[in-house]
């Protein structure tokens, strides 16, 4: 018996979320479990059985459907059912052995009581959906974010906010919120006769308050959090940093001569560390030579590295990255037409793609082109040819390889004028061919770059308020959109790539974010929003007919995941030497890690399927 149990704790021990837990922990659990058998065919929960229980996996296969008999999946050995101990009681599902199978039972009250004092690791994530345990890695990941780089010479003084907002200790929690709101500040010093008494923040609100559900006519000395803990005017942004780290806390006080002179917070230093793209644009903008362009776009892996490094969003990196991307290509035009002359009309350079976005990463094709004003004549074009040809060259110098499917404003057919531009954007929704559905995944993505922004916002006014109308367009959009496909196998278990040169990887970027890309694409372009980047897509179409809120939230959580594991990625390949990509093994990943990542890919599926229910023909 005792070897018998020994087996099962080292199989459970291995287990997310159980791998997390003390040793005795787990003992503690395994005494409850029994084995149970489920024959080819049958269902749970075992008749006989407590209803409520979540189920281990030891051997066999167990088809999970939904209550209108949806298959939502397979679970095979080392799998774990938490469907019958969901917060989600009003929906029933089932779970139906397609084989013999072997199981572990743990009842769920039991089990919650042997672990009540680890909520945050198994309480949480059996009684969650995969949204909602995607949801909480992802805001761990980005408050636990830490650095170094050029923090460790910046001081505090240098970045706090000052002056600092107070409110006696007296004012009610609503006042307090009302102030915070009005001022747009995320914290409030406290003060009392005896001069500083504590801090309020948001984070207590919610959860002092709301959360704890206190009247919010109640003092603000209710919640404050009055142990302060703080830092001189002499601290360098780094060592804030990591007290923020350790005591897991995100503003401090700075103190000189024991007065409180302004807050630090996590946001400060990470707009801190995104300045150091700031100065290399503005570098950028003096460069006389395309050498000197050359070795600034030389240091974008190192800026980000830094930006990974310190712990920044995927997005941050993203636009930090594109920055660069953005001034590199203005001040070429700008040296273009140094060369060249004046313009003899006014044009828009607008970018496609990742740069319009705003993800880029370092370095990337180009994608670009060239939107002329209805004025030009003929024999004006050799003008915009040469300029696009210095400025596509000059980007290919600079790391910017030619885009292999010739998106570039080099090609006659992207350097045109508007009215040829708002043609082609009508043919393709007109008739939505192969060939115009590719072109819809590129050029539906503009941004200006450089030149008159209104020969670009005039078309895309009238493009949006075309495709609102265009239900076979958008169905037909929604058909190529999902042949991507997040890599998740049908009994929960990756599908890894087998081509010879990225073998047993997982391709973060065409399988994990463009297919949230084509989804926030597909929504924009239903609800006529105009954003081009992602998340500000999802944003603004959440709540909407085509995206509920928790489906937006869903997405934006999934996406920030993928993306935060493709930079962690990169990070690691520059470190290295190596040439970045997007190709990364998930035994890189840790157990915990893997299990969120199939959460983020699950939410896609379930974001695809229903996209199909509503656009596909």
């Amino acid at each position: 018996m005792e070897i018998e149990l020994k087996e099962i704790r080292d199989f459970v021990a291995l287990i997310p979320p159980f791998d997390q837990l003390p040793t005795g922990v787990v003992s503690d659990i395994v005494s409850k479990i029994s084995v149970q058998y489920l024959r080819d065919g049958g269902s749970l929960p075992i008749d006989g059985q407590e209803t409520e229980q979540l189920y281990i996996v030891r051997k066999g296969i167990l088809a999970l459907r939904s209550s209108d008999n949806q298959l939502m999946g397979k679970l095979g050995e080392g799998d774990i059912c938490t469907f019958f101990c969901t917060n989600n009681a009003q929906i029933e599902y089932s779970a139906e052995a397609e084989e013999d199978s072997l199981l572990y039972g743990i009842p769920c009250l039991e089990l919650t009581d042997v672990v009540k004092d680890y909520p945050g690791i198994v309480i949480s994530f059996i009684q969650n959906s995969a949204a909602e345990r995607l949801k909480t890695a992802v805001d761990s990941m980005q408050e636990n974010a830490h650095a170094a780089s050029s923090l460790m010479y910046t001081s505090v003084v240098d970045i706090m906010a000052s002056p600092v907002m107070t409110i006696t200790e007296d004012t009610s929690i609503s006042g307090a919120a009302r102030v915070m709101t009005d001022k747009a500040v995320s914290c409030l010093v406290i003060e009392n006769a005896d001069g500083v008494a504590g801090m309020l923040t948001i984070k207590d609100i919610a959860k002092r308050c709301v959360a704890a559900q206190i009247p919010t006519d109640n003092p603000v000395s209710d919640i404050m959090t009055r142990d302060l803990i703080t830092i001189s005017s002499e601290t360098f942004a780094y060592d804030a940093l990591m007290i923020m780290t350790r005591e897991s806390i995100r503003h401090l006080p700075v103190l000189e001569n024991g007065e409180i002179k302004g807050i630090v917070t996590s946001g400060d230093l990470i707009r801190q560390e995104g300045r150091n793209s700031a100065y290399l644009t503005a570098a950028i903008k003096k460069a006389k030579s395309i050498d000197t362009l050359v070795s600034s776009s030389e240091a974008v892996p190192q800026l980000q590295l830094q930006l990974v490094n310190m712990g920044a969003t995927a997005d941050h990196v993203g636009k930090g990255v594109t920055a660069i991307t953005s001034a590199i290509s203005r001040r070429l035009i700008d040296m273009a037409m140094d060369k060249l002359g004046p313009a003899p009309v006014p044009f828009a350079w607008v970018a496609a793609g990742s740069q319009a976005r705003r993800e880029q990463t370092s370095h990337t094709d180009q994608d670009n082109g060239l939107i002329l004003h209805n004025d030009v004549q003929e024999s004006d074009m050799p003008y915009f040819a040469e300029l696009a040809k210095f400025v596509c060259d000059g980007l290919a110098e600079c790391g910017y390889i030619y885009c292999p499917g010739n998106v570039m404003a080099i090609n006659p057919q992207w350097c045109q004028p508007q009215r040829v531009w708002a043609r082609y954007f009508d043919d393709w929704m007109s008739s939505p061919k192969p060939e115009s559905l590719m072109f819809s995944s590129i050029f539906f993505d503009l941004r200006s770059i450089y030149g008159d922004a209104a020969l670009l916002d005039d078309i895309r006014r009238d493009m949006l308020e075309t495709s609102q109308k265009s239900t076979l367009f958008l169905a037909h959009l929604t058909n190529n959109a999902l042949k991507l496909k997040p890599p998740l196998g049908i009994i929960r278990d990756f599908v890894l790539i087998h081509d010879g040169k990225h073998d047993d990887t997982l391709d973060l970027k065409h399988n994990g974010l463009a297919p949230i890309v084509d989804l926030a694409r597909i929504y924009a372009l239903a609800e006529g929003v105009t954003p081009v980047n992602t998340i500000e897509r999802l944003k603004q179409v959440s709540g909407s007919g085509s995206l509920s809120t928790d489906g937006g939230a869903n997405l934006l959580d999934a996406f920030e995941f993928i993306g935060s594991l493709r930079i962690r990625h990169q990070a690691q390949q520059i470190r290295n030497g190596a040439k970045t990509d997007n190709y990364m093994s998930p035994k890189s990943l840790s157990r915990l890690e893997r299990e969120h990542l199939k959460d983020a890919f699950k939410v896609i599926q379930s974001m695809q399927s229903s996209l199909e229910r509503k656009f596909r023909a």
